[in-house]
């Protein structure tokens, strides 16, 4: 029986990420070398390494930007602490976080506005959630897992939950139903963006044809991590790696319908690296799977000379 190559469509670089990748050859371009960036413009590796080459650097904090330098806020977005101190140290700041990022930011604000507690749905760690809690003057809650809510003590009437926009619908359903039992009165709504759920879903149709799946992208990757589990939820051997060359015989043993997919920060050479690399091992067709088309495409921000 021939061994087949099934490919995950949509897969790769989402409409924010091609913003934020853009956004920087921009800034190279108006500025030239060096333009600084905050924090990892997307967490992939191979993306960030070859941007250190043309001129980047990225920094942890606005100390290591000298004065009147170019500065770029990453696609996971920042505080308003942090955007208010990048102006006083006199950075030309360029905001190339995800526009999808930037509406939960609103949403937050107009729900402390009202008067509502918020709930955040995600991972306390990851840079999204970090830049929508310093968006709030009023600490909200960040709810991991359905435990998180069992811990809270406090009498609420108006709430309200927002969830960070990588995540899988899996994931956050419980956490959404546990919210609602404590909270009968929660607003809240899908703040999940669409290139995350066009992916997993892309991913469920590799499962129902597929003995083994990889998900290329950087274990720092809050999407290909759900991507990966995805799979996993469905019974399917799953492998994360960053490319090809992580593959392991033990990871091809058995395997005759093997499927790929990208998370929305991996470039479309690294997948395009890893089918010749299934092809020297014997796998002979490539399938398309496609789950739907994506036509979305977001404008530049302004960047000044």
């Amino acid at each position: 029986m021939a061994k087949k190559i099934y490919l995950a469509y949509p897969r790769g670089f989402c409409a924010g990420v091609r913003r934020a990748l853009d956004t920087v050859e921009e800034a190279l371009k108006v500025y030239g070398r060096p333009v600084y960036v905050l924090h990892e413009i997307v967490h992939n590796d191979y993306i960030v390494n070859n941007l250190k080459q043309k001129g980047v650097i990225f920094v942890e904090n606005l100390s290591a930007v000298p004065c009147g330098s170019p500065l770029i806020f990453s696609a996971h977005g920042v505080s308003g602490k942090t955007e208010k101190e990048a102006a006083k140290f006199g950075l030309k700041c360029i905001d190339a976080t995800c526009p999808l990022v930037k509406k939960i930011h609103k949403k937050a604000l107009a729900l402390e506005k009202k008067g509502f507690s918020v709930f955040l749905i995600g991972h306390r760690k990851h840079p999204e959630i970090s830049g929508t809690l310093g968006q709030l003057r009023n600490s909200a809650f960040v709810i991991e897992k359905t435990s998180d809510i069992e811990k809270i003590k406090q009498d609420i009437e108006n709430c309200a939950y927002l969830t960070q926009t990588t995540l899988s619908l899996d994931d956050t359903g419980e956490i959404i139903e546990a919210l609602k039992k404590k909270y009968p009165g929660i607003d809240g709504g899908g703040d999940i963006c669409y290139a995350t759920q066009n992916r997993q879903n892309a991913v469920k149709m590799l499962a129902e044809k597929c003995d083994t799946v990889f998900i290329i992208g950087s274990p720092k990757s809050s999407n290909s991590n759900r991507l990966k589990e995805t799979a996993e939820k469905l019974g399917i051997r799953s492998y994360l790696i960053n490319n090809a060359s992580e593959i392991t015989p033990e990871m091809l043993a058995g395997s005759e319908n093997t499927g790929i997919s990208a998370g929305a920060s991996a470039p479309e050479c690294l997948v395009e690296e890893l089918i010749e690399f299934l092809e020297a091992k014997g796998w002979t067709e490539t399938i398309d799977t496609i789950y739907t088309e994506e036509n979305v495409k977001f404008s530049m921000p302004l960047i000044k000379s």
